[in-house]
């Protein structure tokens, strides 16, 4: 062989190297928990959401958008992300109880359908009454599943209905406790009187499928005000609190000034 073609052959990366330096990089990441608030209308707190916040060791200043890294690794990295949550979650029990506040997980419907295969984790779910798993897409259930397969995991919530897999055709599917409207079509319905007229007459329909409707993303007294003088349940929004620290749980405002 030319000395030219071995050297070409070695300058032509290795897919399956990046691939796995890829991956290791993955793995790599770190984790950390913050909750932001969700409060109903009329002001007093309702539930915490748990986000997660992800960083590299190279650069442990800049975050990692939480969907890219999600969307990265394999389910059984997502079932950790799942029970490290939960054992932060646990150490703050009293606060829950003591209160009558619920605490939201987000999940994907591959990772909640193998959650099914855990049987310890079954077990701490249902031994976490105000707990709820909050869906990050709508699931549509294996054939050979059923609405009661997936009941051990609690009442169900929604989130961000109007975007992606999350629209009407989810209501009928599956029962969710609550349901989240996603901000961007909460702005977008603001714009103009008749979108204002079709938000309040959406709200109302939704609520026929569910406890109450949750709306996301309010970012300014008009819109808080806004949501308070709707059919809503609760929202929640930078206007409201921004992501804090989930060791802070117990200094968060239980009822709004």
């Amino acid at each position: 062989m030319k000395l030219k073609q071995v050297i070409q052959q070695l300058s032509i990366p290795d897919p399956g190297l990046e691939s796995l330096q890829e991956r290791c990089y993955w793995l790599e990441c770190e984790r950390a928990y913050t909750y932001q608030p969700i409060y109903k209308t009329d002001g007093r707190l309702m539930a915490i959401e748990v986000l997660t916040v992800v960083t590299h060791p190279e650069r442990p200043g800049q975050r990692i958008a939480p969907d890219r890294y999600f969307s990265e690794v394999a389910v059984r990295q997502r079932i950790d992300v799942i029970k490290e949550q939960l054992a932060a979650l646990n150490e703050k029990q009293r606060f829950f109880e003591d209160n009558d506040v619920l605490a939201s997980v987000n999940v994907d419907g591959p990772t909640l359908m193998a959650m099914r295969q855990e049987p310890q984790l079954l077990a701490q779910i249902r031994a976490t009454p105000w707990l709820r798993f909050e869906l990050v897409e709508h699931v549509r259930l294996p054939q050979d599943s059923t609405i009661a397969s997936i009941c051990e995991f609690g009442p169900l919530w929604l989130d961000d209905f109007g975007t992606g897999m999350a629209n009407f055709s989810a209501l009928s599917e599956v029962h969710y406790d609550y349901i989240k409207v996603a901000r961007d079509l909460f702005i977008m319905l603001r714009k103009t009187p008749e979108g204002r007229n079709l938000f309040i007459l959406l709200l109302q329909l939704m609520n026929r499928y569910c406890q109450g409707v949750i709306v996301e993303g309010v970012e300014t007294l008009e819109e808080w005000r806004d949501v308070q003088q709707s059919p809503a349940f609760a929202a929640q929004g930078y206007f409201l609190s921004r992501p804090v620290p989930l060791a802070t749980l117990e200094n968060v405002m239980l009822k709004l000034v």
